[in-house]
């Protein structure tokens, strides 16, 4: 069995795990989040600790992911998950009109990019972009669709990037 299936998860204050018979649902301060059961696997919930169970004679492969998504589950519905991305060029900027993202990036017409439900995009800076949520999955999604728009590029490094990326530069070709 796996050993990242045995740890248990500590609720916090004001968060409640409902386990039903084809879904597990999370709510809590910041929302609330709801995933399938995966096969094999059972969920109980003592007070404010919760277990995860591979039952007697199941594959216990899933047990550790079954472990991760609820306790990433637990955390996004209590404290959220935030990822902040940096412009980096000449003429790279960002703003916020209504829910959509204007990106400018050196094309030759702006980017719009729509916040999906359960995502907030802010712009503290013209050059910062902060995306929060309770799903660690589709705050993850959001910040990779909008890197991809213009991924840094390995010669100057001008792009959108991770907050705190490193991107390693090439050298030019010599003459």
């Amino acid at each position: 069995m796996s050993r990242v299936s045995k740890q248990p998860i500590n609720l916090p204050k004001g968060v409640e795990v409902t386990v039903g018979n084809d879904a597990i649902t999370v709510k809590g301060p910041k929302g609330t989040l709801s995933t399938h059961r995966l096969p094999g696997i059972d969920v109980n919930v003592d007070g404010g600790v919760t277990h995860v169970v591979v039952t007697e004679g199941a594959d216990h492969k899933f047990g550790g992911t079954a472990r991760a998504i609820l306790a990433n589950m637990v955390t996004g519905v209590s404290t959220g998950y935030e990822r902040k991305l940096e412009l980096v060029g000449v003429g790279y900027r960002a703003a916020m009109t209504g829910k959509s993202l204007n990106l400018t990036l050196g094309f030759s017409h702006p980017v719009v990019f729509e916040a999906p439900a359960g995502v907030t995009i802010e712009v503290p800076t013209q050059t910062e972009i902060l995306i929060k949520g309770a799903d660690k999955q589709v705050v993850g999604q959001v910040a990779a669709k909008i890197r991809a728009y213009r991924a840094p590029e390995p010669y100057k490094g001008k792009g959108v990037r991770y907050a705190g990326e490193k991107i390693t530069l090439k050298e030019a070709k010599k003459a």
